[in-house]
């Protein structure tokens, strides 16, 4: 089973200058926790934004989503897949990278779709598309454990300071 048999195609991305407040409603509007982030003359990827990435930019800042852009915040040069590639090599990639969501590119570098661990969890052990291959559920149990699994302690934790907006 290949990517292309399991990936979302129809992705909404936003550009580096969206501001925060937008790209937060494009994952609101798309019931999603990434949203690609393209170049808007190219159409190539240049990113993505999580809305963890958000989250933190926000908490940590004391500034506001409408004054702070994508650029400052968004994951560059994120794991990517294309939409062929092997489903376990996938899994792979996405155990190594502790990643939930990767970009599907073509060979030019233009965003084709989103391959996430939901779509992966929902296909499950169920026959699937026109050769009805079924993605294994063991196998998509273990990339999800390997996601899950806690950083080292390598260094003492810093409290990140937060800060109060003001009205």
């Amino acid at each position: 089973m290949n990517v292309h048999d399991v990936m979302t195609d129809r992705v909404e991305s936003c550009q580096p200058g969206t501001d925060l407040a937008e790209a937060a409603m494009v994952m609101w509007r798309n019931d999603c926790g990434a949203v690609p982030v393209q170049d808007p003359s190219s159409g190539k990827l240049e990113g993505v934004i999580t809305d963890r990435d958000i989250c933190m930019a926000l908490a940590t800042t004391g500034r506001r989503p409408g004054e702070r852009v994508v650029s400052e915040v968004m994951a560059r040069e994120p794991l990517t897949v294309h939409p062929d590639d092997d489903l376990e090599a996938v899994l792979e990639t996405m155990r190594r990278g502790r990643v939930r969501r990767l970009p599907v590119v073509s060979d030019d570098g233009k965003l084709v779709g989103m391959l996430s661990i939901n779509d992966l969890i929902l296909r499950a052990g169920r026959p699937h598309g026109r050769t009805k291959s079924v993605v294994p559920a063991d196998d998509v149990l273990e990339t999800l454990k390997a996601i899950c699994r806690h950083r080292e302690e390598t260094a003492p934790k810093e409290e990140p300071k937060v800060l109060q907006l003001q009205a």
